[in-house]
Formats: structure tokens, C-alpha cells, sequence
């Protein structure tokens, strides 16, 4: 998990310019994504390659049949889909140090800062949903047939635990789905609060002057 750490940290400061909806969908993110890619997703997936299986003995094809039916690792696309999630967050606490050392300058600028990274979120979401299905379906097989060079003639590959990987993908789709609802319902909450008919902020009382009786 220590690797996973600088996240939950960048993410937690993101709290402060965060709505609630935007702090549902840190606890999907911190728990659901980033704890169970860390703690189960390793184990599903550790041993894809070395337990895919072919019916031939021809040197070169095991490797080029298993890139054939996985072009990109599980494991390994479903990490870099949480770090391109965290990249604007990353971005919007960067600029938001940038501009506290400003002080009563650049307010505006912040939350509209945030509104941007959260679309940018939005898009990554979006993005990599469509992608997880484009490459791999919503189903791991447990047989995959290839016909690449150099393999002699059609070779059957067997994939390890293809129930269990169905499962976590299944599960991962879905919380995918439910984090970007999560942030298109927080984008429209800002975009809702920040329109210009939008009622201001109640204007502080003027502080109390001396009595100028004489």
C-alpha cells in the first residue's frame, strides 16, 4: 500500500474546494478503486502471464498469443486509469498552492480551476470506460484461439482464473460507471452554483461604529 499513499494524500487535499457530491466520490475513489486495486487486484492478476497456457512448444509463440489476447495488462491499465484520474487533481492542488501564497487574489481563478479539473475527470472517466471495453470486453475467457506468427497452425491458449477476472472486471466497471455519475452530477452542481443568476453570498455585517454623540 505505500505505494498507493502519495494518492490518498493528494486526493484528501482536494477535500477543501470539494462539494459533498465531490467527497462521495473521493470515498469511491480511495476505497473502491485505489484500496481494492492495492489489495486485490495484485493478486488477481499477478499471475496472467506466467499461467497462460498454449498446446505448442514453438519457440516465440506463447509471448506473441498472449499479446494478442491481452494488448495491455489488466492490472496495468486499470493503475494508469487511477493515476490519469488523479493527474488534474494533481494539477488543481498545485495551482491552488500557487495562488494561497497570493492572499486575496486569484479566489476566482481556483474554483474555476477545480470546475476545469473535474471536467478533465469527467472526460478520463468517460475515456477510459469505453477503453476497458473496446479491449477487453466485459468477459475473460477461459479459452482464446490464436493464429499469429510464428506459430505453425492454430494454437488454444488457456487463461488462468478467467471467473475470478470476470468478477473484478465486472466490479470495476461498476464502480467506474457509479464514480462518473458521481462527477457529472458534481460538475452540474458547480456549473449549477457558479451560473450568474445564482444568488450571491450573504454580504458580512459592517463592523459596529463608535457612538459620535456628543
Amino acid at each position: 500500500m505505500g505505494e498507493w499513499g502519495f494518492l490518498s494524500s493528494l486526493l484528501d487535499a482536494v477535500q477543501e474546494h470539494s462539494p459533498m457530491v465531490g467527497r462521495f466520490w473521493l470515498v469511491v475513489m480511495l476505497l473502491f478503486r485505489i484500496l481494492v486495486l492495492a489489495t486485490v487486484g495484485s493478486d488477481v492478476f499477478e499471475d496472467e502471464q506466467e499461467e497462460f497456457v498454449c498446446n505448442t512448444q514453438q519457440p516465440g509463440c506463447k509471448p506473441v498469443c498472449y499479446d494478442a489476447a491481452f494488448p495491455i495488462s489488466h492490472y496495468r491499465f486499470l493503475v494508469f486509469h487511477v493515476v490519469v484520474l488523479s493527474a488534474p487533481a494533481a494539477l488543481f492542488v498545485i495551482y491552488a498552492v500557487h495562488q494561497a501564497a497570493k492572499p486575496g487574489r486569484g479566489a476566482g481563478h481556483v474554483q474555476a480551476f477545480y470546475v476545469g479539473s473535474v471536467v478533465a475527470r469527467v472526460a478520463a472517466e468517460l475515456a477510459f470506460l469505453a477503453g476497458q471495453g473496446l479491449l477487453y470486453g466485459f468477459r475473460v475467457e477461459p479459452l482464446f484461439v490464436c493464429r499469429r506468427r510464428p506459430c505453425p497452425h492454430r494454437v488454444d491458449c488457456f487463461v488462468s482464473r478467467p471467473t475470478e477476472k470476470t468478477v473484478f472486471i465486472h466490479f470495476y466497471f461498476a464502480v467506474g460507471l457509479v464514480s462518473a455519475l458521481l462527477s457529472l452530477a458534481e460538475l452540474a452542481h458547480l456549473l449549477r452554483k457558479g451560473r450568474p443568476g445564482a444568488p450571491p453570498a450573504p454580504a458580512e455585517a459592517p463592523p459596529p461604529r463608535g457612538d459620535l454623540t456628543v
